[in-house]
């Protein structure tokens, strides 16, 4: 039995019972590959309210809820989430993922948490469906809830989801983040991780420790936010480091930076060694670096933070070599937008995001990186050019197996129904779109081809960053519609 301690804090926001599901959500632990507690809570729900609920093997929950009466001959509709939440705090933020409960709180027109994400992707895809499974009142057809583990780090279940376990052929994904906007197709994926090995060797005389820290940047998705201009402190890290080792002597012990795929990265360590003698000059080139990035980002990052502290004598530095091959990889490997849709204007196509660093073991560097591109063929060619780049400084490669992109369907009868549901509503027209993020959809349809399908949202910004929110008043906007288009489900066949 989960035992949920709700502080009603969101309880005053509109549309209420989506409210109050979103902050019982918030409640329950739910990171990525552990989500035992939320697929527990979700079944309990389905049980609590006599609806027909089941668990696949992975973990995806399904509870279906029969038609109202006089509803009947509506077509069967199936709405999606995902159950998990990227993990991501401040590092000044004590706080376990695992067990405690997130904290959101009322910030003028937006919900946020405190020093961590929020979990709203997809916590308010989630609190729409129990809030529709749950209702009394809301008139619909056979509905289907699809809720599915790990899409954050690996959409495994999306690639376990088996066939038949649903059986609508109308999908609603409420996992997109600008209310709105419906999207009709997104980017396909694939990681690309170099692993780099090193020999330790012994503190070279009189030498001095130093913590190199960038911090204060947004971080955020790296599809979404990809064409944004963000700072990606991996990068900002190694140029520096890259100075530094043209000035003196600098001997690196370790490189902390970035933690999730998905993420462009907020803050990046480096600790390392230097002589004595050489601590003014190297703070003196902290000073002049730090001025540099400012300027460079001063319309898209003006809380920026460089700066060199002492630290602890390490037990040990990479040896020269490596650290050459190290620096020089980072340095050279490409993060950001490669090419812009040709067909599609405003579309990125075809990117990558240098996510993350860490040292591994005693003598291991992990460099994981993440290729997304609308266009299969260049997905694996952008994913080539990284491996190429590490390959050069004698590192291992390792590929995922990577995730389809959604080729969007103009013709969709189910997005005919919610562009005039949306113009009925609000008296305008939708925008519709692809996305350069991924989304499950195209691994639905390599199990599911028959499926018609959408994604829609209510605005979220900062999403997989600690800045995440969400946009209250979208959020009722997104409720009116996603009943309005379950009310407009064409009659079955």
């Amino acid at each position: 039995m989960i035992k949920i301690k709700i502080m009603g804090k969101l309880s005053q926001l509109e549309p209420k019972e989506v409210w109050k599901y979103f902050e019982e959500i918030c409640a329950v632990p739910r990171p990525s590959k552990k989500e035992e507690k939320i697929i527990e809570y979700i079944k309990q729900f389905g049980i609590k309210h006599n609806l027909a609920t089941k668990v696949d093997k992975i973990g995806n929950v399904l509870i279906q809820k029969p038609a109202t009466k006089g509803w009947e001959d509506r077509a069967t509709i199936i709405l999606q989430s995902h159950m998990d939440m990227v993990c991501e705090k401040n590092s000044d933020v004590k706080f376990d993922f695992e067990k405690d409960a997130i904290q959101p709180y009322i910030d003028g027109e937006w919900v946020k948490a405190k020093g961590t994400t929020l979990g709203a992707d997809d916590g308010i895809g989630m609190a729409a469906q129990l809030a529709l499974l749950a209702s009394k009142t809301i008139e619909h057809g056979d509905i289907e809830c699809l809720f599915t583990v790990d899409e954050e780090t690996g959409l495994t279940g999306a690639f376990a989801l088996e066939p038949g376990f649903m059986k609508g052929k109308i999908l609603l994904n409420l996992d997109s983040e600008d209310e709105g906007e419906i999207f009709i197709g997104c980017a396909g994926g694939i990681d690309t991780v170099a692993i780099l090995e090193y020999a330790p060797k012994s503190i070279p005389s009189k030498s001095k420790a130093f913590a190199l820290k960038v911090s204060g940047l947004k971080g955020g998705h790296s599809g979404d936010e990809i064409d944004k201009g963000l700072g990606n402190s991996n990068k900002i890290a190694t140029r520096f480091m890259m100075q530094a080792s043209k000035l003196t002597d600098v001997r690196i012990a370790s490189f902390d930076g970035g933690n999730l795929r998905n993420a462009i990265p907020r803050e990046a360590t480096v600790i390392f060694v230097a002589p004595k003698g050489d601590s003014i000059p190297l703070k003196n080139l902290c000073e002049k670096f730090y001025t540099e990035i400012k300027n460079e980002l001063k319309s898209t990052e003006p809380n920026v933070l460089v700066e060199i502290t002492s630290a602890d004598m390490p037990k040990h530095v990479i040896n020269r070599k490596a650290q050459e091959k190290l620096l020089n990889a980072l340095h050279g490997v490409w993060h950001g937008v490669v090419e812009m849709s040709r067909d599609i204007p405003g579309l990125v196509e075809t990117s990558t995001n240098l996510a993350s660093v860490k040292f591994i073991g005693k003598n291991r560097i992990e460099i994981t990186t993440s290729q997304r591109s609308s266009v299969e063929s260049q997905k694996q060619a952008i994913a080539q050019t990284v491996a190429s780049v590490f390959e050069l400084a004698d590192a291992g490669i390792e590929h995922s197996s990577g995730y389809p992109g959604w080729q969007p369907n103009t013709k969709s009868p189910i997005l005919e129904i919610s562009v005039k549901a949306y113009k009925d509503l609000f008296g305008k027209k939708p925008l519709v779109r692809a996305i350069h993020a991924g989304l499950e959809c195209g691994l639905f349809l390599k199990k599911y081809p028959d499926l018609d399908m959408i994604s829609f949202g209510p605005t979220l910004r900062d999403v997989h960053s600690p800045d995440e929110r969400i946009h209250i008043g979208s959020t009722q906007k997104f409720w009116d519609f996603l009943i309005e288009v379950i009310q407009k489900a064409p009659l079955k066949k």
